[in-house]
């Protein structure tokens, strides 16, 4: 069976990262592959870096400015291969990634949705993602909520899936300007489950203006009052919903958005959270905010929920 994927890459503003993501990707041993780049309205230099690049794989769509969830939609709606694979602006594949997922296809023919592991590059250490299972077999099948309490196993960087599976669970979300990622992964692991490959094979480079690093009112943010009535059904996606919940009511306490935070909270059912976070759900908001800010001395992205 020939595999051919289409890689899409959204790109705002990234003249200084995206000439060695386009290179990670251009550079990987199997190359059956298109290469999508969609400059959403950037008004660096990042378009004139991108066309310094020159690979007869390489397709540039230039957009008006309507944010990641649309570029991504773009790109996935000009992909003219069976495999979509998506990838940030700024993060980087090993060259062995679209081979590895290749392997895994032919593997699992009849899977739709495959991830590896992933690590967070920051200015002085890489540090591997901890999942909240065993990593002691090289590829697993995964339920995505069961799977992802620590760590979610799908990020906008190491996913691939079949291009017809959006028919079934849509596209990015357009009206959530934050979080959006995480609206489609719950509306893939409500239908497929995920080929996971335990090997960091991308990366994910924490860059301080990053779009995905910064934290947007929580009046941007995903309700999660999409799933209630499935999460009647599934305790593994009311677990993981809740865990959401729990990081948009601290976000909500942070900005003293009392309606939010009570939102939030009300839909929480306290025994889906660790002990440390129903203490910290009912903390005041000045020990959040010190907690926050030994965090940061770390060097660690200051808000992360599952996302």
């Amino acid at each position: 069976m020939s595999i051919s994927f289409s890689v899409i890459i959204s790109v705002y503003n990234k003249e200084k990262y995206i000439k060695p993501t386009i290179e990670s990707v251009i550079n990987q041993i199997y190359r059956n592959f298109e290469l999508i780049v969609v400059n959403d309205g950037s008004t660096d230099n990042s378009l004139d870096v991108i066309n310094s690049i020159k690979d007869h794989r390489i397709k540039v769509i230039s957009t008006l400015n309507q944010g990641a969830s649309q570029s991504r939609n773009t790109g996935m709606q000009a992909a003219s291969n069976p495999f979509i694979a998506l990838l940030d602006g700024d993060d980087l594949w090993e060259h062995n990634y679209l081979e590895t997922i290749k392997a895994a296809i032919q593997d699992f023919p009849e899977a739709s949705v495959f991830a590896t592991a992933i690590a967070h590059k920051y200015e002085n250490k890489i540090v591997p993602a901890i999942y909240n299972f065993k990593q002691d077999k090289p590829v697993e099948i995964k339920n995505f909520f069961e799977s992802s309490l620590d760590h979610t196993v799908l990020t906008s960087s190491s996913i691939v899936f079949k291009k017809n599976i959006l028919e079934k669970v849509g596209y990015f979300d357009t009206t959530l300007e934050s979080g959006e990622d995480t609206d489609l992964w719950i509306r893939i692991g409500i239908h497929y489950k995920i080929v996971f490959i335990n090997k960091v094979l991308a990366y994910y480079n924490y860059v301080s203006d990053s779009i995905s690093n910064t934290v947007f009112s929580v009046k941007n943010k995903p309700k999660y009052n999409k799933y209630f009535e499935e999460e009647q059904h599934d305790k593994h996606l009311k677990i993981y919903v809740d865990r959401n919940r729990f990081s948009l009511a601290i976000l909500s306490k942070l900005e003293r958005d009392k309606e939010s935070f009570s939102y939030y909270k009300s839909n929480i059912n306290s025994n889906n959270l660790r002990l440390s976070q129903n203490i910290i759900l009912n903390s005041p908001r000045w020990f959040i905010r010190l907690l926050l800010r030994l965090k940061s001395l770390k060097g660690e992205k200051l808000y992360y929920p599952l996302t």
